[in-house]
């Protein structure tokens, strides 16, 4: 099945979101996405949800550094959730530059939350950016 980059991000995203609400195994997720046929996956979401989860514990320290206001806990999930596909792919997609992670993280935000929620993940995730920035540059 042939889906853009932004469906493909947005089927990751439905899936991590939808993984917050209980431990559930991303396999059955997976079948049930497909049954469902609302989201559409492929085997690049299965790859995305999956690299995800392989490094939730690092990319949840990540996020704790760069919103100091608000503990993991208190992060609500559609913004954990969009953070942690954002620095995932950030990270370890070599074909998605950082900006592009972020943007398209704020354009599916502005889809599924308040504007005031697409506003922090762009400022947690523009501090990212520059943080990394100056670890490349030091």
């Amino acid at each position: 099945m042939s889906l853009s980059r932004r469906r493909i991000r947005e089927s990751a995203f439905i899936i991590i979101f939808e993984r917050s609400f209980g431990n559930y195994e991303l396999d059955e997720l997976f079948e049930i996405a497909k049954e469902s046929e609302i989201i559409p996956i492929n085997d690049e979401v299965v790859k995305i949800v999956k690299g995800v989860y392989e490094h939730i514990d690092e990319l949840d320290d990540i996020i704790s550094q760069f919103s100091q206001k608000r503990s993991l806990e208190r992060i609500p999930k559609v913004n954990l959730s969009l953070l942690r596909l954002a620095i995932y792919e950030a990270k370890y997609s070599e074909n998605v530059p950082v900006n592009v992670a972020i943007s398209e993280a704020v354009a599916i935000a502005e889809k599924y939350a308040f504007e005031s929620d697409a506003k922090f993940i762009n400022g947690a995730l523009g501090s990212f950016s520059r943080s990394k920035d100056e670890m490349l540059n030091a």
